[in-house]
C-alpha cells in the first residue's frame, strides 16, 4: 500500500471540501460541519495512512432521498475502462445512477466512450483534482449563478414570451455549468454587480 505524501493529503483535503460545497450547492444534504472540517479533523477522521478510496461520498437530495449521488476518488493515476467498470457495476447494483469521479489525470478516450455507452442508465461526471483545488464559484470574477427549476424556467419563458433558443448561451463545458451539473436546456439566472442599479440580472440557456 502506498502512503500518501503530505502534499497529497493537503490536496485531497482541499478537493474534498470543494466537492462537498458543490454537492451542497446542487441541493444535496451536506452537513455544515463536513464543509467546515479542519485539516486536522480531516486527518483524524480518515487517518494519515488513508487511501483515496476511503474518501467515497454518498449523498441524497434534500427533497428526495431516492435521488442519490456518489463521489469516487479512484486510486490509480490512469483511469480507463478497466478502472471504471467496477464503479459502474457497483452503482447499478446499489441503484445509484449518478456519480462524480475525481481523477488524478486526464480520462482515457476509451473511458469516455464507456461513459457515452452507459449514459442512458448512468449519469457520470469527471473532474480532475486540479480543477477542484479552488471553488470556481468563489472566484472574484464569477458572478452569482442560480440554476432555475423547471417551474421557474416555464414561468420565465411565459413572462417574457421568449423561447429558450432566443436566450444567450452558456456552454455545458463551462466551468460554472460543470460545477452545478447543468444539463442542456436548463436556464441559469446570473446576478452581476452594477454601479448604478446595485445589480443586474441576465439569463442564459445551457447549450
Amino acid at each position: 500500500m502506498s502512503i500518501l505524501s503530505e502534499e497529497e493529503l493537503s490536496r485531497l483535503y482541499r478537493v474534498r471540501k470543494t466537492v462537498l460545497e458543490m454537492l451542497n450547492d446542487r441541493g444535496y444534504l451536506v452537513g455544515e460541519f463536513e464543509i467546515k472540517m479542519s485539516k486536522q479533523e480531516f486527518l483524524q477522521k480518515y487517518g494519515e495512512n488513508m487511501k483515496r478510496e476511503d474518501l467515497v461520498i454518498l449523498k441524497a437530495k434534500c427533497n428526495n432521498d431516492s435521488e442519490q449521488m456518489y463521489v469516487f476518488f479512484p486510486k490509480g493515476a490512469k483511469f480507463g475502462v478497466e478502472e471504471m467498470r467496477p464503479y459502474t457495476e457497483r452503482m447499478i447494483k446499489e441503484k445509484v445512477f449518478q456519480a462524480i469521479f475525481v481523477i488524478q489525470q486526464i480520462l482515457t478516450s476509451c473511458a469516455r466512450s464507456l461513459i457515452s455507452e452507459v449514459s442512458t442508465n448512468l449519469h457520470l461526471e469527471i473532474f480532475q483534482e486540479i480543477e477542484l483545488l479552488v471553488n470556481v464559484k468563489d472566484h472574484v470574477l464569477v458572478p452569482v449563478h442560480h440554476p432555475l427549476t423547471p417551474e421557474e424556467k416555464k414561468s420565465l419563458l411565459e413572462q417574457y414570451t421568449v423561447k429558450e433558443s432566443q436566450l444567450p448561451r452558456i456552454q455545458i463545458t463551462d466551468p460554472i455549468a460543470r460545477y452545478y451539473g447543468l444539463k442542456r436546456g436548463q436556464i441559469v439566472k446570473i446576478i452581476r454587480p452594477s454601479e448604478t442599479a446595485g445589480h443586474y440580472v441576465t439569463y442564459r440557456c445551457v447549450a
